[in-house]
């Protein structure tokens, strides 16, 4: 938490933050446009925000993608905000969201990361078996998780519905997992993907998820707050063996 607030403290790292905000996943050579600062100025300045959480780097290629990590912040409005006067809180920001949606032309790319004490191989394996993701999603994941197979988010309160479905595009245990993800089957729409990325450090893993091709402000808005939840959950089912408590599932909201 100190590394997230000194990295706060600078405004040329809020400035970048805003950046992201705005739009996800820059190169540092467009993060850098319009800055007043030599490039290895502003490369000191993103290192600030990568060892404080807030920022996430993804490689495509050649390309080291910059994207905005909401985690740290996410935990210092539960820590200090949401216990004393969150509903009006929420109000006012649903209003600010709802103006800046009429000005955003295109859905950003989601991305979260978190640090979870365990092996990757028991991170992948969370991922993928049905009873565990029954644990701590609320849903059993179901697929042999080969490539070009399909998989189903099944609902475990006994009517086996499935509410969410994809194909399996990338399986590469146990660091790397690439799904398609169709909330709506038979929309025409196209469906977004879910990248699961497990990078092991000595005991801890380095879990990032990437959440893109989202069709919509809505889809987005709720997977941001899904995402979390279940990450969360995944979290402390693998460090305590027990999930979190239900109701602060409930509280997430959507079905991620």
């Amino acid at each position: 938490m100190e590394l997230v607030f000194k990295a706060l403290a600078d405004p040329t790292r809020r400035l970048l933050l805003d950046r992201l905000r705005e739009r996800n996943g820059q190169t540092l050579r467009e993060l850098c446009e319009h800055l007043a600062m030599a490039r290895q100025s502003a490369t000191q300045h993103l290192d600030v925000l990568v060892r404080a959480n807030l920022v996430t780097v993804v490689r495509r290629g050649r390309e080291r993608l910059h994207y905005l990590n909401p985690a740290p912040i996410h935990e210092i409005e539960e820590r200090w905000i949401s216990g004393f006067d969150k509903p009006r809180l929420e109000a006012l920001g649903a209003i600010k969201h709802q103006a800046e949606e009429y000005a955003m032309t295109s859905v950003p790319t989601y991305v979260y990361v978190t640090y979870i004490r365990a092996a990757a191989d028991q991170v992948w394996r969370a991922l993928t078996d049905a009873d565990l993701t029954a644990r701590y999603w609320g849903h059993a994941n179901v697929s042999d998780w080969q490539p070009g197979s399909t998989w189903e988010h099944r609902r475990v309160d006994g009517s086996g519905a499935v509410d969410v479905v994809g194909k399996v595009l990338v399986a590469e245990p146990p660091t790397r997992l690439v799904i398609t993800f169709e909330d709506s089957p038979g929309s025409e729409r196209d469906a977004s993907v879910v990248t699961f990325l497990v990078e092991p450090h000595e005991d801890v893993v380095r879990l990032t998820v990437t959440h893109e091709n989202l069709p919509n402000r809505d889809m987005f808005n709720g997977i941001s707050l899904g995402w979390p939840a279940v990450l969360s959950n995944l979290k402390s089912l693998l460090e305590t063996g027990d999930a979190l408590p239900q109701s602060l599932w409930e509280m997430a909201g959507p079905k991620a």
